[in-house]
């Protein structure tokens, strides 16, 4: 095979399990795909094939996207099987004293096949992989570990084995982002400063949420009644644009200020605390305002309520009065809510019950606002 036709990288061999040699090594991104195939499954008359799933579109534009917005870190490794075509020669020289020596260094030697023929399969990070062959930058030195199998048996058993790990808890990644100061992928950086803001909601003495949120990092006091997912939630809601109560705050915008929205958060939802203090602090399971349901449909209520009141000269009393219209009909701790004929604590934090919470509360709050003749 001509020289042409490898591809050659520095290494370090060692061995697992039954004499299985592992490699370790660093490839250009680009290259990923150029010795690796991707098994997609699939049957055929009678067997199971493959065992990657489909290509996330999404997934890889969003890695892209990543990748393309400037000089990243990325050490994101990549797991391969390797054919036993590949070859290992051995580095020649002295060994330093004292060396942990638990692998060798050397030349691995990949053979470049057509596709569906490679030397290689990708068997963890595969979307990865697609996203690194479309960026800009082509050469992003990626690390790789391979083992030396051509037993299908073995590529799904070990893919298994990396993907059964439980992923890290979206509220424990929310609660570090604000401590976080690098670039982030998109759907990373959206949740930083909501979830910044919440930290103050919670810190601060003059929050109506002083102490109530529950976080990652809590160790389960019984005060830590709000769920913080669901509060980052309604607050990402707050800063979309246009109407969004926090919008024109935005940190795009040339009049980014997180204090006016704290400000706006603290104002309108000790309005909400005040107009309902039988149902305020209390566990989800004795108030569904303090439910994910309750805090996700009153924040889509705040942008309503919001926008009238950033036009009054008077804010807090508009919010103060708004709520005070709705009150008589909201049933948080008990009755049923008429319009809905939900009892109270039949509401669920499903997307069905809190976009049909939403828009009651909503529909309230527009008939009631209206001037009488």
């Amino acid at each position: 095979m001509a020289p042409q036709d490898n591809l050659m990288v520095r290494a370090v061999k060692t061995q697992q399990g039954d004499n299985i040699d592992v490699y370790a090594f660093f490839l250009h991104g680009s290259d990923l795909t150029r010795i690796a195939d991707i098994s997609r499954i699939h049957r055929d008359e009678k067997d199971l094939k493959g065992f990657q799933r489909k290509e996330i579109r999404s997934h890889v534009n969003a890695i892209v996207e990543f990748l393309d917005s400037g000089p990243v870190l990325f050490p994101n490794a990549i797991t391969l099987a390797l054919s036993p075509d590949i070859t290992f020669d051995v580095s020649r020289g002295p060994k330093p004293k004292g060396l942990a020596e638990v692998g060798v260094s050397g030349t691995l030697t990949i053979p470049l096949l057509e596709e569906g023929e490679r030397a290689a399969w990708i068997v963890d990070g595969q979307q990865r992989s697609l996203a690194l062959a479309r960026a800009k930058d082509s050469r992003i030195p990626v690390p790789v570990v391979g083992f030396v199998s051509r037993d299908i048996q073995v590529h799904r058993e070990q893919f298994i084995l990396v993907n059964k790990v439980r992923a890290l808890d979206v509220r424990l990644i929310n609660e570090l982002l604000p401590e976080v100061g690098s670039l982030l992928p998109k759907d990373l950086s959206a949740n930083r400063l909501p979830s910044e803001l919440c930290n103050l909601l919670n810190r601060q003495q003059k929050s109506p949420f002083y102490r109530l949120i529950r976080r990652a990092s809590d160790t389960g006091h019984a005060e830590n009644v709000v769920n913080d997912t669901a509060l980052i939630a309604a607050i990402k809601q707050n800063l979309r644009p246009p109407y969004g109560a926090l919008s024109q705050y935005k940190p795009t915008s040339e009049t980014s200020n997180p204090d006016a929205m704290f400000e706006t958060l603290v104002l309108y939802w000790s309005a909400v605390r005040d107009t309902f203090p039988d149902a305020w602090g209390k566990a989800p399971t004795e108030s569904r305002l303090m439910h994910s349901a309750g805090i996700r449909a009153m924040g889509a209520l705040m942008d309503q309520i919001m926008l009238r009141a950033d036009s009054s000269t008077t804010p807090q009393i508009e919010v103060a009065e708004a709520l005070k219209r709705i009150a008589p009909h909201c049933c948080w701790t008990e009755g049923t809510w008429e319009g809905l004929g939900w009892q109270w604590n039949e509401i669920q934090g499903t997307p069905q019950h809190i976009s049909k919470l939403s828009d009651h509360l909503m529909q309230l709050d527009r008939r009631l606002s209206r001037p009488t003749r």
